[in-house]
């Protein structure tokens, strides 16, 4: 089974995949904090009462959740602030559904330009850290496309001056994302392994 790793600094990020219990649970809480607001923000809802209360919750099922998805999904939140940065990769089996719905998002999402991972090959990243629409929070995104999966990172900023101050160590981790396969042994002697340049 394909699964994802990648290597964040521990004194840049604090991983909330895998965090469960207490570890990480004050940056896990600030992160989906700061998700909420946005999304309420962009669809302009008003924040409601005990909203806090729900960022918890979700803090605590988070990293359950993300366990049942065995490594197809990682989410670091910003050490030093929390409510600043979220970063997620995610491996998505690439169905044909999958590739029609990337064909027709919107014509903002061409502007892509091209981003190395040495383990993936050449993918695509897209830098918005002004999106037209004022509610929309700066966003980068990076697609590679194996061909038999899509590897995205979605890294998510909360603050439009400070985007452009820590775009450079979500690419750091981005170059890092790498998909790996359970091979039982016996199996690897027929399998061959190329570089993806």
């Amino acid at each position: 089974m394909s699964r994802l790793q990648a290597d964040a600094p521990a004194d840049l990020w604090v991983p909330v995949t895998g965090s469960l219990g207490f570890r990480g649970r004050r940056h896990r809480k600030a992160a989906i904090g700061m998700l909420l607001s946005q999304a309420n923000q962009a669809t302009g809802a008003t924040p409601r009462a005990g909203g806090g209360a729900f960022a918890w919750i979700l803090s605590q099922a988070a990293p359950l959740l993300m366990r049942r998805a065995a490594g197809r999904v990682l989410v670091w939140v910003w050490k030093s602030d929390p409510e600043l940065l979220v970063v997620m990769a995610q491996l998505h089996e690439a169905t044909p559904q999958l590739r029609t719905a990337r064909a027709m998002m919107p014509m903002e999402y061409d502007d892509t330009e091209s981003f190395r991972n040495p383990h993936l090959g050449v993918g695509e990243k897209l830098a918005m850290p002004l999106p037209s629409d004022p509610k929309t929070p700066p966003f980068a995104t990076y697609t590679w496309d194996t061909g038999s999966h899509f590897v995205t990172v979605t890294a998510v900023c909360s603050d439009r001056q400070r985007f452009g101050t820590i775009i450079d160590q979500v690419d750091a981790v981005a170059r890092t994302i790498r998909v790996v396969d359970d091979l039982q042994v016996g199996e690897s002697r027929n399998v061959l392994r190329l570089d993806p340049a």
